[in-house]
């Protein structure tokens, strides 16, 4: 066991955590809600660290990011627990287990091995997802450090509700920021993750951008009968627009019934083009449909001279148009941040 790195003393050998919005105070003997953190006599101990549940090489496209080192490969990793209880979580056996249940389940890698792994399958750079990378923040943080110095980009796949402590703790040594926003609404997050306040989610996300030069694109899984209504989809875009610019990528994503939502329908791809209207009229410049493979809604387009910068199937990705972070045609600044010529990764199965 590890001790945790953010938390509070308090009377009766209780404790406060610190990593997340929650705070949760925690009671000898008991856990916080991510079920990975928990107080022995007054000790915080993180009972998740170098314990990973999954891992695997995959394009940055994934994550989704379209707006960062398109075309390379990352490393990423997934641990245990998560601080959501999302009625549509795909991920909800590593997200929702119990201590017990990660021991039983999982590879141990250090953070050294992390980044041996990360080199030895040529990817550009590491990745936390899968399950919440702010549960891990103790690994991430030793990891994250052990990248940068290797010249790795570091990306955390992320629900958002982080404290600002916390984020300030990683910030310095994270690259991308890929931040859900579930909807726009309190009625949402309460019914949808169980999340009573979330517009933290919104102001770390624009922290992440400001205080510490952060990639940040968002995604938003567009549910039917929940979060599809125009009220919320332009909320979103009204606020990526006004507190992270115009030229933010946003991903509006196809639902596919799963766990508890069994009982919807997938998304119609004629709502997530009228998402992605809505985002047009909002003023960002890049709205992404996702989960719908070979729709032009997948590529990139300069904003400015319409010219075709990266062209998009699936996971297969074709730099066209694109001269540094440029339009090669008009030289508009799209907001990507790219590789280095020479040093794009080639992709190896794991």
């Amino acid at each position: 066991m590890y001790e945790a790195l953010l938390y509070e003393k308090l009377s009766g050998s209780r404790v406060r955590c610190h990593v997340c919005q929650w705070e949760c105070v925690i009671q000898p003997g008991k856990l916080g809600v991510c079920r990975m953190r928990r107080n022995d006599d007054g000790i915080l101990h993180i009972l998740n660290y170098a314990l990973v549940s999954s891992a695997a090489v995959d394009p940055i496209e994934k994550k989704p990011l379209f707006h960062f080192y398109p075309g390379t490969q990352v490393f990423s990793l997934g641990g245990w627990g998560c601080n959501f209880r999302c009625k549509h979580c795909q991920n909800w056996e590593i997200s929702w287990c119990e201590p017990e249940e990660s021991g039983r389940g999982s590879q141990y890698i250090t953070p050294q091995e992390a980044i041996l792994l990360t080199q030895r399958y040529g990817c550009r750079g590491i990745s936390w997802t899968y399950n919440e990378p702010i549960i891990w923040l103790e690994y991430t943080l030793d990891s994250a450090k052990l990248a940068q110095a290797q010249n790795l980009y570091t990306v955390y796949v992320t629900n958002g509700y982080i404290t600002a402590e916390a984020l300030d703790t990683i910030g310095p040594y994270l690259d991308a920021w890929r931040v859900d926003f579930k909807g726009f609404s309190d009625a949402l997050y309460r019914d949808l993750a169980k999340v009573p306040r979330w517009r933290g989610i919104l102001e770390m996300a624009k922290r992440a951008k400001e205080k510490w030069d952060i990639h940040v694109e968002v995604v938003t899984n567009v549910i039917p009968t929940m979060n599809d209504d125009e009220e919320q989809l332009t909320g979103i875009a009204t606020w990526i627009r006004d507190n992270l610019g115009e030229l933010t990528p946003w991903h509006v994503t196809r639902f596919y019934p799963h766990h508890y939502l069994r009982h919807l329908p997938p998304t119609p791809i004629s709502t997530l083009e009228k998402a992605a209207a809505l985002g047009r009229q909002a003023g960002l410049r890049f709205v992404y449909l996702g989960n719908v493979p070979g729709h032009e809604g997948e590529n990139t387009r300069c904003y400015s001279c319409d010219q075709l910068v990266i062209h998009r199937l699936g996971y297969h990705t074709q730099l066209s148009g694109l001269k540094d972070a440029h339009c090669a045609s008009c030289n508009a600044d799209l907001n990507i941040r790219t590789a280095p010529q020479g040093q794009l990764a080639t992709r190896h199965p794991l």
